[in-house]
């Protein structure tokens, strides 16, 4: 029995989800999400409420209710309230700017890192050292939050890189004379 599974979805008011065959869309004021759902679980809306069930009692089917009934809830959450990460530059001269569909980013090498930003994903700069990533797609937001990262993550002796605000960077200490 699966805990996470057995929990039905509530739908958020102005959402509604349409089932057909193993494709589950939800469709909310931000976007439209859809997924196709594992033969191995059955999927069907009733009233105000997505409920996720197993087809059989294998452990692989056990294991896909849990992860599609998670799935289901994040697209409910992302077209209703939508998902945010925020990502912080520390280092001098270290400076993010959003031009259109494009993110510049100057990180300190000898040239600009230029991002392209996908579709359904948005991205602002409010300050020249921040950046913030909102999307209706939790994996989406995700994924992008950590290829911009990724350009120069933080290194452990002055902190310098691209981190997201509240993470800890763990410090060493440098050479000793």
């Amino acid at each position: 029995m699966s805990r996470v599974g057995i929990k039905p979805v509530e739908l958020a008011n102005g959402v509604t989800a349409k089932v057909e065959g193993k494709k589950v869309s939800i469709k909310g004021a931000k976007s439209e999400l859809s997924v196709v759902v594992s033969s191995l679980v059955n999927v069907k809306v009733e009233g105000k409420e997505i409920i996720v069930e197993p087809t059989s009692k294998s452990q692989e089917a056990k294991a896909n209710w849990g992860l599609f009934r998670n799935l289901i809830k994040n697209m409910v959450i992302g077209v209703s309230e939508g998902y945010k990460k925020d990502l912080e530059l520390e280092g001098v001269g270290f400076r993010a700017q959003a031009q259109g569909k494009t993110l510049k980013l100057n990180l300190g090498f000898s040239h600009d890192v230029i991002y392209n930003i996908p579709a359904g994903i948005e991205i602002k700069t409010p300050k020249p050292t921040e950046i913030q990533i909102s999307g209706a797609d939790k994996q989406r937001v995700g994924q992008v939050a950590a290829e911009i990262r990724g350009f120069k993550e933080p290194e452990p002796y002055k902190g310098k890189g691209i981190h997201y605000v509240g993470e800890y960077i763990r410090r060493k200490e440098g050479k000793k004379k």
